[in-house]
Protein backbone atom coordinates (compact mmCIF):
# COMPACT_ATOMS: atom_id res chain seq x y z
CA UNK A 1 0.00 0.00 0.00
CA UNK A 2 1.24 3.63 -1.15
CA UNK A 3 1.67 5.90 1.77
CA UNK A 4 0.68 9.60 1.38
CA UNK A 5 2.70 12.55 2.54
CA UNK A 6 1.35 14.21 5.28
CA UNK A 7 -1.27 16.79 3.15
CA UNK A 8 0.13 20.08 4.31
CA UNK A 9 0.39 23.00 1.81
CA UNK A 10 3.34 25.19 1.18
CA UNK A 11 1.76 27.59 4.00
CA UNK A 12 1.51 25.36 6.35
CA UNK A 13 -1.37 24.90 6.66
CA UNK A 14 -4.20 21.71 5.67
CA UNK A 15 -4.10 20.88 1.98
CA UNK A 16 -6.95 21.86 0.28
CA UNK A 17 -8.22 20.38 -3.01
CA UNK A 18 -6.64 21.70 -6.60
CA UNK A 19 -9.79 20.47 -8.19
CA UNK A 20 -13.13 19.08 -7.57
CA UNK A 21 -14.33 17.41 -11.19
CA UNK A 22 -13.70 16.62 -14.66
CA UNK A 23 -10.56 16.79 -15.05
CA UNK A 24 -9.63 14.90 -11.44
CA UNK A 25 -5.97 15.75 -11.05
CA UNK A 26 -3.39 14.32 -9.14
CA UNK A 27 -0.51 11.77 -8.17
CA UNK A 28 -3.34 10.02 -6.77
CA UNK A 29 -6.52 11.17 -8.77
CA UNK A 30 -7.92 12.55 -5.43
CA UNK A 31 -8.44 15.75 -6.96
CA UNK A 32 -5.52 16.85 -4.35
CA UNK A 33 -1.97 17.64 -5.07
CA UNK A 34 -0.79 15.24 -2.36
CA UNK A 35 2.20 12.97 -3.17
CA UNK A 36 4.66 10.28 -1.85
CA UNK A 37 8.48 8.65 -2.27
CA UNK A 38 6.61 6.80 -5.50
CA UNK A 39 5.46 10.51 -7.04
CA UNK A 40 8.80 10.81 -9.03
CA UNK A 41 7.36 14.17 -10.80
CA UNK A 42 6.54 15.82 -7.28
CA UNK A 43 2.65 16.43 -8.89
CA UNK A 44 2.91 19.10 -6.25
CA UNK A 45 1.73 22.20 -7.53
CA UNK A 46 -1.82 23.24 -8.09
CA UNK A 47 -1.87 25.85 -11.34
CA UNK A 48 -4.59 27.15 -13.40
CA UNK A 49 -4.17 26.37 -16.77
CA UNK A 50 -3.65 29.20 -19.27
CA UNK A 51 -3.62 28.70 -23.07
CA UNK A 52 0.46 29.67 -23.12
CA UNK A 53 1.35 27.58 -20.43
CA UNK A 54 -0.34 24.24 -22.28
CA UNK A 55 1.32 25.37 -25.29
CA UNK A 56 4.79 25.90 -23.40
CA UNK A 57 3.81 22.00 -21.57
CA UNK A 58 3.06 21.07 -25.10
CA UNK A 59 6.60 22.40 -27.06
CA UNK A 60 8.34 20.74 -24.41
CA UNK A 61 7.22 17.49 -24.62
CA UNK A 62 3.97 17.44 -21.96
CA UNK A 63 1.03 17.18 -24.19
CA UNK A 64 -1.32 18.07 -21.44
CA UNK A 65 -4.50 19.79 -24.01
CA UNK A 66 -4.65 16.80 -26.46
CA UNK A 67 -7.57 14.12 -25.05
CA UNK A 68 -6.09 10.76 -24.36
CA UNK A 69 -9.20 8.63 -24.13
CA UNK A 70 -7.69 5.55 -24.01
CA UNK A 71 -6.14 7.02 -20.52
CA UNK A 72 -9.86 8.50 -19.69
CA UNK A 73 -8.17 11.80 -19.91
CA UNK A 74 -10.16 14.24 -21.75
CA UNK A 75 -7.16 16.57 -21.99
CA UNK A 76 -6.99 20.36 -20.28
CA UNK A 77 -8.08 23.51 -21.43
CA UNK A 78 -7.70 26.91 -20.11
CA UNK A 79 -9.03 27.27 -16.90
CA UNK A 80 -9.09 23.85 -15.45
CA UNK A 81 -6.72 23.50 -12.44
CA UNK A 82 -4.27 20.49 -12.35
CA UNK A 83 -1.69 19.56 -10.23
CA UNK A 84 2.07 20.36 -11.66
CA UNK A 85 4.99 18.47 -11.69
CA UNK A 86 7.24 21.18 -9.75
CA UNK A 87 10.26 21.39 -11.80
CA UNK A 88 7.69 21.85 -15.19
CA UNK A 89 6.55 24.53 -12.85
CA UNK A 90 9.98 26.59 -12.12
CA UNK A 91 11.37 25.86 -15.78
CA UNK A 92 8.17 27.63 -16.90
CA UNK A 93 8.89 30.48 -14.34
CA UNK A 94 12.26 30.20 -16.03
CA UNK A 95 10.70 30.65 -19.42
CA UNK A 96 8.37 33.21 -18.29
CA UNK A 97 5.20 31.69 -18.85
CA UNK A 98 3.90 29.90 -15.70
CA UNK A 99 0.40 29.59 -14.74
CA UNK A 100 -1.29 30.98 -11.43
CA UNK A 101 -0.68 29.12 -8.47
CA UNK A 102 -3.39 28.29 -5.91
CA UNK A 103 -0.99 27.79 -2.32
CA UNK A 104 -3.49 26.50 -0.51
CA UNK A 105 -3.77 24.01 -3.01
CA UNK A 106 -0.17 23.17 -3.46
CA UNK A 107 1.86 20.69 -1.37
CA UNK A 108 4.23 21.10 1.01
CA UNK A 109 6.85 19.34 -1.14
CA UNK A 110 6.81 21.19 -3.68
CA UNK A 111 9.28 23.50 -1.25
CA UNK A 112 12.12 20.63 -2.55
CA UNK A 113 11.75 21.75 -5.47
CA UNK A 114 10.20 25.51 -5.91
CA UNK A 115 11.55 28.25 -3.59
CA UNK A 116 8.18 29.67 -2.02
CA UNK A 117 8.64 33.39 -3.18
CA UNK A 118 8.35 31.85 -6.91
CA UNK A 119 5.29 30.62 -6.06
CA UNK A 120 3.78 33.68 -3.93
CA UNK A 121 5.26 35.79 -7.36
CA UNK A 122 2.66 33.77 -8.94
CA UNK A 123 -0.06 33.10 -6.60
CA UNK A 124 -3.92 33.32 -7.79
CA UNK A 125 -4.83 35.39 -4.29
Amino acid sequence: MIEKDPPVNVLGSPLTACSTGDPVTGFFRDGHCNTCTQDQGSHTVCALMTAEFLAYSKYVGNDLSTPRPEYGFAGLKPGDQWCLCAARFLQAHDEGCAPQVRLSATHARALDIVPLHVLKEHSDS
